[in-house]
């Protein structure tokens, strides 16, 4: 049964670490900003940047890759990533700040496409589900976990920049040594937005709208945390709650995605995280129940991206799903770039609970045009209805996983 995951133990190892070592840093760079008196629209974007970073390396990388090989790519996107991590201790400046984060985003971009595109190879045709789940459990138990090397800092500031550091020039060695054979690098042209507007438009909106949501959290929930009077450690703690919560309801809100009209279940996560935002934006909450609503906040907001995929998938012929696939991770960026930016306009203008008051305003906007499509659109009939798939938010070749498993 676990034959499958031993083949490609060397690459869930990898990314293992490189979350444990990079899904942090996010967290760490807005507390640092926050601690010096950044404004919030200063670390919204420095937030955008990495952002922006992800997008523009998912569309450049796979060329580098495709010309020097997998390992060599992946060796330089994880050196360059490695000292961007260390250069963070010299000075605390937002405009290098800002270009180290980008350089960032480009760097786990082209680390995401390598190992995407190998497990693509790897992975047997029977096993493809087991892996795209093995993957997930490895990426956000890494980056749940790499939260609390936060907690290292307060007597060394520049500690958990070299931990990260450490930990991605350890995620070297399982690639660098492998005996497994270098992929192919797929080349998917993705659909325009025109088009996949046109085969599903609350797909491509959830899409946009859930990766603005995302975005402003991870650019400015740290900050938020703080800006109630939170410590470091507590940071760490609500930030795995919420990747936690993630993880958690992703299966069992899709299957329910699967028994009934997709758009319901895409309609209530919306509505769930509006309702979670606005308690979270106007009521005092003790601790324990900021960290549980931060879990479920987690859980609906995570889960929409793959139930837009699904629903998107759902309108979509076995030929057009991969393009179509690969188009909304790029959407999805595009949204997350956006978010920080409104994030930190919320936090400007109404303090700390503005982030969730501009996080459930999306929301809302996801609602009411989930509301008005169920209206104006008949569903996809039941046998027209394409299995649900969890699957991450990372780069267009993990569409490839994800249509192969559909097959099996």
């Amino acid at each position: 049964m676990l034959a499958p995951l031993l083949s490609v133990r060397t690459l869930l190892a990898a990314i293992f670490l490189l979350m444990a070592g990079s899904g942090f840093l996010s967290t760490l760079i807005a507390v640092r900003l926050e601690q010096s008196g950044a404004s919030a629209l200063t670390i919204g974007i420095v937030g955008t940047a990495y952002f922006g970073g992800l997008m523009a390396g998912s569309l450049r990388v796979p060329a580098m890759i495709a010309q020097i090989g997998h390992i060599r790519a992946f060796a330089a996107c994880v050196t360059v990533f490695s000292a961007s991590s260390l250069a963070y201790a010299l000075a605390l400046d937002p405009i290098t700040w800002s270009l180290l984060r980008f350089i960032d985003g480009v760097a786990i971009a082209g680390v995401f496409v390598c190992l995407e595109s190998w497990l693509n190879r790897q992975a047997a045709a029977q096993s493809r589900s087991m892996v795209l789940a093995a993957y997930m459990v490895f990426l956000y138990g890494g980056q749940a976990l790499g939260q609390f090397l936060l907690n290292l800092g307060q007597d060394r500031p520049d500690l958990p920049f070299m931990l990260s550091a450490i930990l991605l020039s350890l995620a070297l060695l399982p690639v660098v040594l492998t005996r497994l054979e270098q992929p192919a690098v797929e080349a998917i042209a993705p659909f325009s937005l025109k088009r996949l507007y046109s085969a599903s438009p609350l797909g491509i909106v959830g899409v946009v709208l859930n990766g603005a949501i995302l975005g402003a959290f991870y650019a400015l929930g740290a900050v938020y945390v703080q800006r109630i009077g939170m410590e470091l450690s507590q940071v760490a703690l609500f930030t795995s709650c919420v990747i936690g919560g993630g993880v958690a309801l992703q299966t069992p809100l899709g299957l329910l995605s699967d028994r009934f009209d997709r758009r319901r279940v895409i309609v209530g996560c919306f509505m769930a995280v509006t309702a979670i935002c606005a308690v979270m934006a106007f009521l005092p909450l003790p601790q324990i129940a900021l960290f549980a609503l931060g879990a479920v906040f987690g859980g609906f907001a995570f889960a929409l991206y793959p139930l837009c995929v699904a629903h998107s998938n759902d309108h979509l012929g076995e030929n057009e799903r991969l393009s179509a696939s690969s188009g909304l991770v790029l959407a999805y960026s595009a949204g997350a770039v956006a978010g920080p930016m409104l994030g930190s306009v919320g936090m400007t203008a109404f303090g700390a609970p503005g982030l969730f008051m501009l996080i459930g305003g999306l929301a809302l906007i996801g609602t009411v045009f989930g509301l008005t499509r169920m209206v104006v659109a008949a569903p996809v009939d039941a046998e027209d209805q394409q299995a649900y798939r969890g699957l991450p938010r990372t780069s267009p070749m993990v569409a490839v996983l994800e249509v192969e498993a559909e097959r099996e």
